[in-house]
C-alpha cells in the first residue's frame, strides 16, 4: 500500500508539537544510529538528513558527530521552526526526499523512520548513491514486514515493508552494508482507544490513507478487544548502515 505524499505530510504537520513525547521508539532509534554512525566515522563535511520532523535525529547527531555543514530535508517547512532551536548554521531543502536535487554532494545520507514510505527503495538508494562522496555512508532506520502486526490482522492496512533479507538484497547492488540489525520493541497501552491517541500523535494514522469516522474507531476498538487479551502496537524497527561501492 502506498500512500500520498500531501496525506503524510499533512497528519505528520498535526502531529508535530506531540510528536516528541510520543514517539517512543523513534527517539530510541534515533539514539541508536547516531551512536552506531558515530562508531564507523565521527567526522564528516557535509551531512544531509532526510525527514528530520522535529529534529530527534538531528539533537543526537549533533551531540555525536562532527561536521561542516549540515542540510536538513523534511516534506514539511514546519520542521524548519524545530531544527532552528537546535542548529545554529544549516541548510533546509523542503520536498519530497525522493525527488530533491541539491547543489552538492555528501559523506554522510542519514534518516530516521522514514525510508518505509517509499515507494521504490532501488530507486532511491541508487539517486542517493550519486549524491554520496566516495566512500560516502547511507544510514537509516526503517521497519520490517513484521511492524504494526496488530494492525495488519485488524484492517488489512500496512505498508509495503521490507524485511532484512529485501533490504540486504537491495542495498548490497551498489553498497557495501556495515550494519544492520533488527530490533523489536512492543508499546502496552491502557485501551485500543489510546493506542489510536499514539498513532495519530506520531502522524502514523496517514497509513489508512483517509479519515476515520467515529464508526471506524469504534469497530476498531470492539474488534481489537475481541481478537487480542492486551492491547499492545508492536513495532519491528531495523537498522542500516551502508558505505557506497565506488
Amino acid at each position: 500500500m502506498q500512500i500520498n505524499p500531501k496525506i503524510i505530510k499533512s497528519h505528520f504537520e498535526k502531529s508535530m508539537d506531540k510528536y516528541d513525547e510520543n514517539a517512543i521508539v523513534q527517539k530510541f532509534l534515533a539514539e541508536i544510529l547516531a551512536e552506531e554512525t558515530a562508531l564507523i566515522r565521527k567526522n564528516y563535511t557535509n551531512i544531509l538528513e532526510l525527514g528530520c520532523g522535529t529534529g530527534l535525529l538531528t539533537k543526537q547527531l549533533k551531540e555525536k558527530l562532527l561536521f561542516k555543514s549540515y542540510f536538513a530535508n523534511d516534506l514539511s517547512e514546519k520542521s524548519k521552526k524545530y531544527l532552528d532551536k537546535i542548529l545554529p548554521n544549516y541548510t533546509f531543502i523542503s520536498g519530497n526526499a525522493q525527488k530533491i536535487s541539491p547543489h552538492t554532494t555528501f559523506d554522510l545520507i542519514i534518516s530516521n523512520a522514514m525510508f518505509q514510505w517509499f515507494k521504490n527503495l532501488d530507486e532511491v538508494v541508487l539517486k542517493y548513491k550519486t549524491l554520496l562522496n566516495k566512500n560516502g555512508i547511507l544510514a537509516f532506520t526503517t521497519f520490517s514486514d513484521e511492524n504494526f502486526l496488530e494492525l495488519k490482522t485488524l484492517t488489512g492496512i500496512s505498508l509495503e515493508y521490507k524485511s532484512e533479507k529485501d533490504l540486504k538484497k537491495i542495498l548490497e547492488k551498489n553498497y557495501k552494508i556495515l550494519k544492520l540489525q533488527s530490533y523489536k520493541k512492543v508499546i502496552e497501552f491502557n485501551t485500543p482507544l489510546e493506542l489510536l491517541y499514539h498513532l495519530k500523535n506520531t502522524g502514523v494514522n496517514s497509513l489508512s490513507g483517509r479519515h476515520w469516522e467515529f464508526s471506524d474507531v469504534k469497530d476498531f476498538c470492539q474488534k481489537y478487544k475481541k481478537t487480542f487479551e492486551k492491547t499492545t502496537l508492536t513495532y519491528t524497527p531495523i537498522i542500516l548502515i551502508a558505505q557506497k561501492l565506488n
